[in-house]
């Protein structure tokens, strides 16, 4: 099995669709690893929860796992998306700071932080998360697009 660094390596030359969503299932699923089962309750869980909108209870699951191992940066980037999707932008840029602080090449994280920065009209910032998202992966499909168009907002 490919290490982490080593899927981020092939992930920065990848250029096809293809090619980049297998990386990223790769990746996904080291990220989705958490070696112990009472965290994976929670995080399966979590993730149960979330897939049927019951944002409260995905919360509260994935406030459970970020305690129980608060360096496993998923625990955060899940915690994160439950709070966006819940419309609590703040408390979900907390998380994915936290999710970034522990993994900075998580590009769930990074996707997630432009999509509320646009949302609330800091294409500034938005901006500079998708360079870093680039970084990772100047092929991500749609990233060129949307840089050119942000990059036309703010020079207008």
């Amino acid at each position: 099995m490919d290490s982490l660094d080593d899927l981020f390596a092939r992930l920065r030359g990848a250029s096809t669709p293809t090619e980049i969503e297998a990386l990223q299932e790769g990746i996904w699923q080291i990220w989705l690893t958490t070696d112990h089962p009472l965290l994976d309750k929670h995080l399966e869980a979590g993730m149960r929860a979330l897939a049927a909108e019951e944002y409260t209870v995905a919360i509260n699951e994935f406030t459970e796992l970020t305690t129980a191992s608060p360096e496993y940066a998923e625990g955060w980037n899940k915690r994160a998306t439950a709070y966006f999707l819940r419309g609590e932008y703040k408390a979900s840029i907390t998380d994915i700071r936290e999710a970034l602080r522990l993994e900075p090449r998580h590009f769930g994280a990074l996707s997630g932080w432009a999509t509320i920065l646009r949302t609330i009209g800091d294409n500034r910032s938005a901006l500079y998360v998708l360079r870093r998202l680039e970084k990772l992966c100047p092929a991500w499909p749609g990233l060129q697009n949307q840089l050119r168009s942000l990059q036309d907002l703010l020079d207008d």
